[in-house]
């Protein structure tokens, strides 16, 4: 995720980091050399068709209204992203403060809590499809990170083995009723915040409407410059460009914001996220914390 102040007016036009331009620049490039061939071609061979500039607007405006509606919608998933992993970082919290009162400090809290932490490692490890068994190594035995990575759902598994521990203190009058549902609860909330992120991750936007939208693009770009010929003459590549630039940069943005869990710039800060519990249990449990990661070059993974 870019985090960096907004660029002075000067600025704004030669900044590169979290721009979509080194994205889309080939796509840019082609369509303005297209325009210009086109161009040449009208001026000094032979006169091409012209389209109604009209025509091509309400074709736009269309295409508009296609990649805005894709945008919101991507936007959406970003957005509900980012709600579940903060609810999971307050579920992790509130999970602190109520095995300090159900329960009180001492060896089976500490157990518990750093499940949760282990729990959000394995949750990013899955959306991310990479391998987080050093980081939860730092938290549980090694024969118990074994026993989680060769289950099917290692996140679920270390939830399992939190509602186990609970489970056990109730057997032996360890922790009351009222703290059983108590804790249950957040077990639940965290457990709906995982569903969510999985849902996310397993149902992309429907291909067939980004196809749809992405021929569109095409279509509309290469025949702009057939209306702009009469009315911008030679300045139709730089015309053609700029327009490119805008649906081309939409879409960019919009397949990033699709998948907010993939570790790309606009995504969503996974990493720092887990940190944060990280630091969260260990000042719960009296242990030292990590340094909060911070964002480097403007992009915080």
């Amino acid at each position: 995720m870019i985090v960096r102040d907004q660029p002075s007016s000067l600025q704004l036009f030669f900044v590169m980091q979290g721009s979509i331009i080194p994205k889309v620049f080939a796509k840019i490039l082609s369509i303005a050399l297209l325009s210009a061939t086109i161009l040449i071609v009208d001026l000094y061979l032979v006169q091409l068709p012209h389209f109604s500039i009209a025509a091509m607007s309400v074709f736009g405006v269309a295409l508009s209204l296609f990649l805005g509606f894709r945008n919101n919608a991507a936007y959406d998933r970003w957005w509900e992203a980012r709600k579940l992993w903060g609810s999971m970082i307050a579920d992790v919290r509130n999970l602190g403060r109520e095995t300090l009162i159900f329960i009180g400090d001492g060896q089976d809290r500490d157990q518990i809590l750093s499940y949760a932490v282990v729990f959000s490692h394995l949750h990013r490890g899955y959306l991310r499809d990479v391998d987080v068994r050093s980081e939860i190594g730092l938290w549980i035995a090694e024969v118990d990170v074994a026993t989680l990575a060769a289950k099917k759902n290692p996140a679920e598994a270390a939830l399992g083995k939190i509602a186990t521990q609970i489970r056990q203190l109730a057997e032996r009058d360890a922790v009351s009723s009222f703290g059983q549902m108590t804790l249950s609860q957040t077990l639940s909330s965290l457990a709906r915040a995982q569903a969510g992120c999985e849902r996310i991750v397993t149902t992309p936007l429907p291909y067939v409407y980004s196809l749809l939208v992405r021929r569109t693009t095409y279509l509309y770009c290469w025949l702009l410059p057939f209306a702009l010929i009469e009315t911008t003459n030679l300045f139709t590549p730089v015309f053609v460009a700029v327009v490119a630039y805008v649906f081309f940069g939409l879409q960019a943005v919009t397949n990033e914001l699709e998948q907010p869990f993939h570790n790309v710039q606009n995504g969503l800060p996974l990493d720092a996220m887990c940190r944060t519990i990280e630091i969260s249990v260990s000042e719960a449990i009296g242990r030292a914390a990590l340094d909060p990661i911070v964002a480097k070059d403007f992009v915080l993974t």
